[in-house]
């Protein structure tokens, strides 16, 4: 069929808006395409005559997508040709990007003694329009330039940072590509360059399963060529054994079936479904051929190939799959990766997802369909042979193996002058005081940074506090040299840290327990809000190959800490409203939850089965129901099952329901609770289940439902007006929800409900007072006082039922039972909540800076400003208690 140019540039301009703009910036391509001169078009994209590399290499990237958009639309050019240029393209600018690199810090200098070695789709020839590039950056030290005073490993770590900020920064040009670092050797403690003698150590002693599929396709791409060739030629014994290893089979095997275990999304297609992870889709191609090769590949060397094509071919003529298998999976994966560029053409996104709506229709109809069916039912003819022979392939039968075995702080001016103490006190550091600064790489390190950081200490709030806490932090790292790396690639980091030392000593403590917190703020979204709770759990739960409970769990640890680190500093920088980070809060502690019930179930289903019909569920109370933490709060929750008393589990050593579910309640709260090498996540308190500590860890909802309709006290039905489901199937929550609803609807009689309700608060009172005159949760007329008048009337008058505060106050203000200004009073005493537990942790004035802050996150212009709006807020509280309960608030002024 003859290309048609016309159809593909109307499509692109009227279906692909980044197309459309990539065709207004360059007319020239525009005309040439027009004229059907694809190849003309095609090497003129290549001619990038800019002197500046990384403007070049975004230019040619942005001309390249655009000429291989609108031929692959026009029937011009193949889906094999597509990859290829992007893919060549890419060791192209790899290749500039490490050369650039180098010669920035050595101009004279040939490039050499780098090694960039392209895997997955990249290394196969197979990227796609939006694809990351996941390469490992290799040196050889006694080839590398550098600086005499520079050691090998930095100058390499160097070279590798500024490789990757080359390329993937955004600029007015946009990206080169996105660089993805992580399959290096021991990415969670290694550089992001490996010498070569640690690598070939690391894959012929330490390496997992998953790595050798990752070599499957691995090629030497950029720098020295001939030596990332040597480097794969020597490791080749660790992809391809000759002798088959039945270890490292059933690692396969479990690798395989981790493909489905770990799908997510809808199973078949419609909108939300994942070209590339969904049943059926791309991965499970991929992963059918390179399942075989791993196995077969040793004694055969003919199927030590990259591409999957080819690797479906080469397995089909040595017989280790059939014909018809190769050509139905051959041809869709074509398909598949061909609707998957039509997804990413849309907005230069990197994307698997088919979208819905107009958006859906919007992509049909850039690929030439009339509408979004139209293209659901081409991916569900495409998806349906894979999942078939992809499920096959999960059965061991099928294969042929024996059975038996940041932030940056805008620059204020001038330096500030830095006292002569202050400047003899760091030159201290570096006598021998202290182990990480002892060795001739970390005292060059820290020469780096010196005059930035001794800047930073001058002009923080509290200069010799900051000292103080450097010191303290620096004598607990055992190198820090990466430390020192980090922030002389990131200054901004300096006045942030320094912020974090000397407003929030909670954040200083935390940093000098646990310095690997830092990690969390070198990405650059470190000062943006947690997405969604699913976003989290997924985030949090995610799995590397080969990962058992304690790694899913220590994972969880680092991930959640690293999370709550990010929001303390956003508090600490003032870059959202502390009520936002509350939330954020919160949905980072039901997300742990989530991911810390799933783990405990798994593994406990391997020893004791499952019960059919019941299930774990966990019911978030107090602020954790509410949906608004701060760095200080416990997670007040209640264990339920659902299911009967007389259910037993079917595994190999089985529980009757009740010991089930208790024992697998303390297996979450030590996940959650109990502290690791990862540290400890939250406190877990328990006492609001039924009984209290007196009762068993997990009641059943029935026994639940029993006890709160026959024994509960009025306290522990007002805790219940802000209980929420935060674990269990949608039945389950239903159920429960039902349940709490129809507890607090029952009917009461008011003057016994409130004789309950004083009496309490004053036993509270009695018993908790304020801890000093910042405490907005305890002083009288404060946080505790707006609960009970809102959880009082929500019993009283079975209305406004809710467990997130803000909104039911907006209700019972709109029904005229609370003045308007409690809502006003509610939010500032919540956000000055948030702050004092980082900012003023005793609850008394803090530093002149923290308070200050602490004001300005408050909504008040000043310290005094605060304290005056605290006091009024108070005394709104006061006078709706007069109103609610006739009865005068004994305040403390």
């Amino acid at each position: 069929m003859a290309a048609d140019w016309t159809s593909a540039l109307n499509r692109a301009r009227d279906h692909a808006p980044f197309l459309a703009r990539a065709l207004e910036r360059r007319p020239d391509l525009a005309r040439m395409l027009a004229e059907g001169a694809g190849e003309e078009a095609l090497l003129a994209a290549k001619q990038v005559t800019e002197a500046d590399v990384a403007t070049a290499l975004r230019r040619e990237r942005l001309g390249l997508a655009l000429v291989l958009a609108v031929g692959d639309l026009a029937g011009a050019f193949d889906l094999e040709k597509v990859m290829r240029e992007l893919s060549t393209f890419a060791d192209r600018a790899l290749h500039a990007a490490l050369a650039a690199a180098i010669r920035k810090r050595m101009p004279d200098a040939e490039p050499a003694g780098m090694i960039g070695l392209a895997l997955g789709k990249h290394g196969a020839g197979e990227l796609n329009y939006s694809s990351d590039i996941d390469p490992i950056l290799l040196y050889e030290p006694e080839q590398l330039p550098r600086r005499e005073r520079d050691e090998p490993g930095e100058a390499a770590q160097r070279y590798a940072r500024e490789t990757v900020r080359l390329l993937s920064d955004v600029t007015s040009e946009g990206y080169v590509f996105r660089v993805d670092l992580r399959l290096r050797p021991a990415a969670e403690v290694s550089p992001l360059a490996i010498s070569l003698d640690s690598a070939i150590t690391h894959y012929e002693s330490s390496a997992l399963a998953w790595e050798r599929a990752a070599f499957i396709r691995a090629r030497a791409c950029a720098g020295d060529i001939g030596a990332g060739e040597a480097f794969l030629d020597h490791i080749r014994p660790f992809v391809w054994r000759r002798s088959l290893d039945f270890g490292a089979i059933d690692e396969v095997r479990r690798l395989t079936h981790r493909i489905r275990d770990e799908q997510r999304g809808p199973r078949s297609p419609e909108p939300d479904y994942n070209l590339k992870l969904g049943r059926g889709g791309i991965r499970e191609i991929e992963f059918f051929a390179q399942t075989h090769q791993l196995i077969h590949g040793g004694r055969d060397p003919s199927l030590r190939v990259r591409g999957t094509r080819a690797a479906l071919d080469a397995l089909a003529a040595t017989g280790r799959i059939s014909s018809a298998d190769a050509q139905a999976l051959g041809q869709s994966y074509d398909g598949l990766r061909t609707i998957e560029h039509r997804l990413q053409m849309v907005g230069d996104k990197q994307t698997h997802t088919l979208p819905a709506g107009e958006a859906l229709d919007t992509a049909a109809r850039l690929h030439g369909l009339d509408g979004g069916a139209a293209l659901i039912a081409l991916v569900e003819d495409l998806a349906r042979p894979v999942a078939e022979r992809f499920g096959a392939l999960l059965d061991e039968d099928r294969i042929s193996v024996p059975k038996s075995a940041p932030h940056v702080v805008a620059d204020t001016g001038a330096a500030p002058d830095i006292p002569v103490e202050l400047v003899e006190r760091m030159s201290q550091w570096t006598g021998g005081r202290y182990p990480a600064l002892r060795s001739t790489a970390a005292l060059s390190a820290f020469e780096a940074i010196r005059p930035d950081l001794l800047s930073s200490i001058a002009d923080s709030p509290d200069p010799a506090a900051a000292a103080v806490r450097w010191e303290s932090l620096i004598a607990r790292l055992p190198s820090a040299i990466n430390l020192f790396r980090l922030l002389e690639a990131r200054p901004g980091l300096f006045a942030l840290i320094a912020d974090c030392l000397t407003l929030a000593p909670p954040l200083a403590e935390d940093l000098a327990q646990r310095p690997e917190l830092l990690d969390a703020l070198i990405d650059r979204t470190a000062l943006d809000l947690p997405g969604s709770v699913a976003e989290l759990a997924a985030h949090m739960g995610r799995r590397e190959r080969g990962d058992d409970y304690e790694m899913q769990l220590d994972r969880l640890r680092v991930v959640t800490g690293e999370t709550r680190f990010a929001l303390a500093v956003q508090l600490v920088e003032a870059a959202h409203d502390p009520l936002a980070i509350a939330a954020g809060l919160a949905r980072t502690a039901e997300a742990a939850l989530q991911v810390a019930v799933a783990a405990a179930e798994e593994e406990f289903a391997a020893k004791h089965g499952r019960i059919a019909g019941s299930e774990l569920v966990v019911v978030g109370l107090g602020r954790l129901g509410g949906g608004v933490l701060t760095h200080a709060s416990d997670l007040d929750i209640v264990y339920l099952f659902t299911g009967t008393h007389e259910g037993e589990s079917d595994g190999e050593r089985p529980l009757g329901a009740t010991l089930y579910f208790n024992r697998l309640a303390q297996r979450v709260t030590a996940a959650l609770s109990v502290p690791t090498a990862q540290g400890a996540l939250y406190e877990v308190d328990t006492r609001l289940r039924p009984q209290g500590n007196q009762g068993p860890l997990a009641a059943s909802v029935e026994s639940f439902a029993r006890y709160q309709r026959e024994d509960a006290w009025t306290w522990e039905h007002m805790a219940l007006t802000r209980a929420r489901v935060l674990v269990g199937s949608a039945a389950a929550r239903a159920e429960v929800g039902e349940l709490v609803t129809s507890i607090l609807c029952r009917e009461r009689d008011p003057a016994g409900l409130r004789k309950d309700v004083l009496t309490m608060r004053g036993e509270m009172a009695a018993h908790k007072s304020a801890k000093g005159p910042l405490d907005a949760k305890l002083l009288r007329g404060g946080l505790v006082d707006i609960e009970f008048l809102v959880h009082y009337l929500q019993l009283r008058d079975r209305a406004a039922l809710g467990p997130d505060l803000g909104p039911v106050i907006g209700k019972l203000v709109a029904a005229g039972k609370l003045p308007p200004t409690l809502a006003d009073a509610h939010r500032l005493m919540t956000r000055l909540l948030v702050g004092t537990r980082l900012l003023a942790p005793d609850l008394a004035r803090p530093n002149p800076a923290a308070a200050a802050l602490l004001a300005r996150q408050s909504g008040c212009g000043d310290y005094a400003d605060l304290t005056h709006c605290l006091r009024a807020a108070r005394h709104d509280v006061a006078a709706a208690w007069q109103d609610v309960f006739g009865e005068t608030l004994e305040m403390d002024e």
